[in-house]
Formats: structure tokens, C-alpha cells, sequence
């Protein structure tokens, strides 16, 4: 594809140089750069790309998309804001692929990565082919693509590029369904224009991420433009139909349902919904319950723990009956699916007490993870935890309030402290005990996480539950700007065994 026809599909796009110059890939990381590629000069929070246009030339770039021309000496794509004209260029060069496959796409505080999974696993058992992106990574007909190999970090929803590039090797595949997890720094930064979805399900809206959104109303109106650019249009054809699914128990969904076009199906547990759940019951082994859908009812035990689980389990039956499923067919799906990687897993290495890793990292996150262990928990909970550096410091405070009102005993420690001081993080966190007048001989400080998960470990006693929460699946820590590997469950499994053996 020439500079010519990348130009075309760009309004007011200037060219400079040579428009019959051939394009054979697209990178924003001048790093990446292979001879024929379209480096894109991406404005960011700490950098600019027209900086390492350089770099990309000397890369063997054949071309550059910039907001303001640069002094190389190849082809120039000229537009306002080159992070739209990406998406948009990505879209044509690689031919539209979300057109040709459904994608669902899951958005939300928490619960975006274990909804997908649910999904997933009914349309994979249905005998559909599927995709899915997100923060534990990316899976293309099954294969495990490793994110931090591909893309140097973990990131929830990829760059416009990267998911065209990826839809079309879903594509290629045979991918029928992609389910993918959408940020809402994602939706701001308008990584997800010119994706085709099918259905947007809102799984909630809690504290979280108020450094890149500032406040919660910025937060929910960035989700908000999920809905709003979601079903501008009516067709006759079942492709044509979108769907926005949403949680009748949150508020912002009211505000999201007056925002989109798309057909909307809700669903919940307190208020009235199209998907409801009662009879709720919560234990160690998993989560009863009852579900009414508009084409019957019938009970469900899955092996995920928690009412948090179950909300996630209706958004999923939703987005399932809607694509055709029956009812028992979900149910059975449900029912089959095994505990995801850092989602309330349990570590087991013949020890006494329950050890438990989760993911959670926001008030809301953890206050559904300990909610759901006391419903079952016949000894003492206690809780290893900390905050991530560089980020947003006021939910520490209430982070550690929400640890105490459901701990026996707390072990307060680093989750990825990045450049911040671990002991100033944890004084945040501090302050939230204190305030919830948790005694001082109830919780310990132990900067080292391995420590601290070892210390807990230590503490436990037959029928105590022990939460280590925070990272979850993730395989690394990053303290001081520097990423070394640490996995809490190998962690948690080798202090169990060093116990065992003493």
C-alpha cells in the first residue's frame, strides 16, 4: 500500500515527498522500525515522537505520519493530531478486520479480565473460534501470545496499531469472536476508534486511576464514550444490531443508557433487570445462584468465588443469550470454567489454611475480595497488600480503611513501588488504619513483599484465610524503575512448603 492511498482515507492529510512510496508495516517505537514501516510521531504525557524521527529513518522507515513537518529526507504524511490519523490509517492498511468478526468489549473498574474469560469460555464450548485481549494477555485461537515479550508491559488495551494488527491475525485464524478489555484511559487517548463493536458490556464504576482522570466524573464520562460511539446506526442484518450491556446496580449505567444508541439489556441483583440473580451463596469451593433471564431461569454453581463473580457471570450470560446461546449452554460453561490466573486462586501445598491471590488493587476491588471471604472464613482473615507507586495516592488512605473494617490481622507491604519510596507508600496506607481505629498489634509493616507474604504464611493457623492482593497473575515487580520477576503465588507456595518442613 502506497503513501498515496494512506493519505486518501485521512481528511486535509498533506504529503511531502514521494506519495508512490511502498508501506509494508506501521510502528509508533522508532525502536521497532523495520525497513518500509510508516513511523507515526505519537505526542504522549512524557514524549514526543517527532523526536525519534531520526532514529526511525536511520531505522529504515519509508515514511513518516507527523503533526509538523520534519527535516528527513523521506515521504511525509502531514495531519492535526496524528493519534486519530493512526487509527484510522491502521484500520485501512490492514483492511478493516473488526468488520468481519464480532467483537465484544468489556469495560469497567473491575471485572473486565475475569467477564471476558466467561465468555469466552461458553462461545469456545458453542464451537466458535475466539480471541481475547487484555490484561493477562492475548489469546488467538487459543495460543497464548506473551504481552511482555511483545510489547514490553502488560497494558489492558492495546495502541489502534496493535489491535488492528492483532484483529487481523485473529482474522487470519479464523476468529469469529474477539473479547477485549477496554480502558478508560484506552477510550480517552482514543486507542479503540475505529473498532467495530459489537456489544460494549459496563461491568462498574469504583475509585480508580484519578491520576490520568483526575476525578470521578472525568473517570465515568471517559467510559461513558464507550456507549456513546457505540450503535449510531440501525440495520436489518443480526450484524448490525448493537448492544450495550449494563449493571443495573451502578448508577453511572443510567447515564450510559441515555448516551448510546445501541439496544440496551441489563442486568443485576438489588434492582430490577432483564438478567437477575437470587438465592446468592458464597463458599470455598465457589458461588451458587439463581438466574431469571428473559428466555427462562435455572440455577448455576460455578467454581469462582464471591457475589463480585456473580455480577460478572450475568454481564457474561447477557452478552451470550444475545449472540444466540441457550440458557443451559452458558450455565454449563459457567460451571466448567476454572479459576483464572490471579482472581481469588488458591495456593495449595497441603497446608492447614486457605491462601488466596488475587488481583484487587482498588478500594472496590479489595472491599469484594475480603466481603467475599467472610462469607465463609471459619478462622482469622489476614491481608497482605500494599499500593503502586507513582499513582493515584488518595485511595491508599481508603484502601487501607476498607482492609481493616474486614482483617484480622494485615500485613501492610509494596505492590510495584516504581520510583516511590515503599515506606512513604505505606504511610498512605497507614493512615487509613488508624482511621479505622485498627490496632496497632493487628497489622506489621514489611516493605519486602516476599517477606511480608512469608510473615503471613507464618501467622496462619488451621481454618484462617490468608488474601495476598494486589498483583494477581503479574509475574514481575517494578521497584526503583527497575522490573524483576516476582510471582505471589510461587512465592506464597514455597513459604507454605518452608513451613510444612518445619
Amino acid at each position: 500500500m502506497n503513501v498515496k492511498e494512506l493519505a486518501s482515507v485521512v481528511t486535509f492529510c498533506g504529503i511531502r515527498g514521494d506519495d508512490t512510496a511502498e508501506i509494508t508495516g506501521i510502528q509508533m517505537d522508532s525502536r521497532k522500525i523495520r525497513p518500509g514501516d510508516l513511523f507515526v510521531c505519537i505526542r504522549g504525557r512524557n514524549f514526543d515522537g517527532h523526536q525519534y524521527a531520526d532514529e526511525a529513518v536511520a531505522n529504515g522507515a519509508a515514511a513518516l505520519l507527523v503533526e509538523h513537518e520534519q527535516n528527513v529526507n523521506i515521504p511525509q504524511l502531514v495531519v492535526k493530531n496524528a493519534r486519530d490519523a493512526m487509527a484510522i490509517i491502521a484500520s485501512h492498511f490492514y483492511g478493516y478486520p473488526s468488520r468481519e468478526m464480532r467483537v465484544i468489549g468489556v469495560t469497567g473498574t473491575n471485572g473486565k479480565t475475569t467477564s471476558t474469560y466467561m465468555i469466552e469460555q461458553a462461545l469456545r464450548d458453542a464451537g466458535f473460534v475466539t480471541g481475547v485481549m487484555g490484561t493477562i494477555g492475548i489469546r488467538i485461537n487459543g495460543e497464548i501470545v506473551d504481552p511482555e515479550q511483545q510489547f514490553g508491559g502488560i497494558q489492558t488495551t492495546l495502541e489502534s496499531v496493535d489491535l488492528q494488527r492483532y484483529f487481523r491475525k485473529m482474522r487470519a485464524a479464523g476468529t469469529e469472536y474477539c473479547l477485549m478489555e477496554v480502558a478508560s484511559i484506552a477510550l480517552q487517548a482514543g486507542r479503540v476508534k475505529g473498532v467495530d463493536f459489537r456489544t460494549a458490556l459496563f461491568t462498574n464504576l469504583t475509585q480508580d486511576h484519578l491520576d490520568d482522570h483526575d476525578t470521578m466524573e472525568k473517570y465515568k464520562a471517559a467510559k461513558g464514550l464507550f456507549f456513546s460511539r457505540l450503535g449510531n446506526t440501525y440495520g436489518p442484518e443480526g450484524h448490525d444490531v448493537k448492544y450495550a450491556v449494563l449493571n443495573a446496580d451502578d448508577a453511572a449505567s443510567g447515564e450510559y443508557a441515555g448516551v448510546t444508541a445501541a439496544q440496551v439489556v441489563t442486568y443485576g441483583v438489588e434492582k430490577a433487570a432483564d438478567i437477575s440473580a437470587s438465592q446468592l451463596s458464597v463458599s470455598p469451593q465457589g458461588t451458587r445462584f439463581h438466574v431469571t433471564t428473559p428466555i427462562g431461569s435455572i440455577p448455576v454453581s460455578m467454581k469462582l468465588i464471591g457475589k463480585f463473580n456473580v455480577y460478572n457471570a450475568l454481564g457474561a450470560i447477557a452478552c451470550c443469550i444475545l449472540e444466540g446461546l441457550s440458557l443451559d449452554q452458558v450455565k454449563q460453561s459457567l460451571e466448567r470454567l476454572d479459576v483464572i490466573a490471579g482472581r481469588m486462586e488458591s495456593v495449595d501445598a497441603g497446608q492447614p489454611f486457605l491462601v488466596l491471590v488475587d488481583y484487587a488493587h482498588t478500594p472496590d476491588g479489595l472491599d469484594n475480595a475480603l466481603s467475599a471471604i467472610r462469607e465463609f472464613a471459619q478462622g482469622n482473615v489476614i491481608t497482605v497488600f500494599g499500593c503502586g507507586g507513582d499513582r493515584d495516592r488518595t485511595k491508599r488512605p481508603i484502601m487501607g480503611n476498607v482492609v481493616a473494617k474486614h482483617s484480622d490481622y494485615i500485613v501492610i507491604t509494596s505492590d510495584n513501588p516504581r520510583s516511590e519510596d515503599p515506606e512513604a507508600i505505606m504511610d498512605d496506607i497507614e493512615t487509613g488504619l488508624r482511621e479505622a481505629n485498627f490496632g496497632s498489634e493487628q497489622y506489621e509493616r514489611i516493605a519486602d513483599r516476599a517477606a511480608a507474604i512469608q510473615r503471613a504464611v507464618q501467622r496462619a493457623h488451621p481454618n484462617d484465610v490468608v488474601l495476598i492482593a494486589g498483583k494477581g497473575h503479574e509475574t514481575y515487580q517494578i521497584v526503583k524503575g527497575v522490573t524483576a520477576h516476582f510471582d505471589d503465588r510461587v512465592i506464597a507456595s514455597d513459604a507454605i512448603v518452608h513451613r510444612l518442613g518445619t
